[in-house]
C-alpha cells in the first residue's frame, strides 16, 4: 500500500493549506521518534538475544554438573528425596517480579531472593553431607540461571511484538500518511494558485472593459462637443460690415489742455 497517488479529500483554502502544513509536520515528528524508538527497542532486543544464547549455553553446564550432583549424592547417601519432603514446609527461594521500562515499553525482569532459614542443614548428616552441600548450590544456581534465563525470554516476546508493531508504524507513516499530506498540499498549493491565475485574468478582463468603456465614452463625448460646435460656431465679419469703426482709420482730434 503506497500512497504515492492518494490525497485526503478537503475543499483548498488557505486554512486548510496551514492545517494540512501541522499535519504534515507532526507526522514527521512522530515518524522520528518512532524511528528512534524502533531502533532503541532493536538494540536492547540484540543485547537479550545474545544474552540468551549465552544463558542457554550455560544452562546446559549448569545442569549437566546437577545432575552427576544428584547422582554422586544418591549413590553415597541414597534416596534423600522423603528427607526434603518431611523438611520444606515453605519454599525458601522464592521470585520478585518488578518492571523496567525501555523506551516507553514495561519489560517483567525477575529476581530471585531467599526466605527463611536452611531447612536442608542436617541432611545428609549421616552419610554424603558434603555431596548433598554440593549439589544444593548446583540446583541454586541452576534455579537462578532458569529465572534470569525466564525474565529475558519473557523481554524478548515482548520486545518482538514491539518492535513489529513500531515498524509498522514507521511503515506507514512513511509510506501512506507522509506521502497523502504532501499530495494533500501539493493539491491545495495548485487549486490556490489556478484561483489567483482565474482573479488576475478577471481583474485584467474587468479593468479591460472599463477601459473600453471609458474610451467609448470619451469618444462620445467628443463626437458631441464637435456636433454642439458645430451649430454653435461664431461668424466672424469685418468692422464695415458689422457697422463697428475701426479706430485705426480715424483720426483723433487735437485735444490741447
Amino acid at each position: 500500500m503506497s500512497g504515492a497517488n492518494q490525497r485526503i479529500n478537503i475543499f483548498p483554502t488557505r486554512m486548510a493549506l496551514t492545517t494540512m502544513k501541522t499535519r504534515l509536520k507532526g507526522a514527521q515528528t512522530g515518524h522520528s521518534l518512532l524511528k528512534r524508538k524502533a531502533e532503541a527497542l532493536t538494540k536492547r532486543f540484540r543485547v537479550i538475544t545474545q544474552r540468551i544464547d549465552e544463558l542457554k549455553r550455560k544452562m546446559g553446564q549448569i545442569m549437566q554438573a546437577a545432575s552427576f550432583s544428584l547422582a554422586e549424592v544418591q549413590y553415597t547417601a541414597g534416596d534423600i528425596s522423603y528427607q526434603i519432603q518431611e523438611a520444606s514446609k515453605s519454599a525458601q527461594l522464592r521470585v520478585r517480579a518488578n518492571q523496567e521500562n525501555v523506551s516507553g515499553v514495561m519489560l517483567p525482569t525477575f529476581a530471585m531472593y531467599t526466605e527463611g532459614g536452611n531447612a536442608f542443614e542436617f541432611t545428609g548428616l549421616g552419610r554424603g553431607g558434603q555431596h548433598v552441600q554440593r549439589s544444593k548450590e548446583v540446583y541454586r544456581k541452576a534455579v537462578e540461571t532458569l529465572i534470569e534465563l525466564a525474565s529475558l525470554q519473557t523481554a524478548f516476546v515482548i520486545l518482538d511484538e514491539v518492535i513489529k508493531a513500531t515498524n509498522r508504524r514507521v511503515n506507514a507513516i512513511e509510506h501512506v500518511i507522509i506521502p497523502r499530506y504532501e499530495n494533500t498540499i501539493k493539491y491545495i498549493i495548485s487549486e490556490l494558485d489556478e484561483q489567483d491565475r482565474e482573479e488576475f485574468f478577471r481583474l485584467k478582463k474587468v479593468q479591460g472593459k472599463k477601459k473600453e468603456r471609458a474610451a467609448a465614452e470619451e469618444e462620445e463625448r467628443v463626437r458631441e462637443a464637435a456636433a454642439l460646435g458645430e451649430d454653435e460656431a461664431p461668424e466672424f465679419r469685418t468692422a464695415h460690415e458689422s457697422g463697428q469703426i475701426d479706430a485705426l482709420d480715424q483720426e483723433d482730434e487735437d485735444i490741447i489742455f
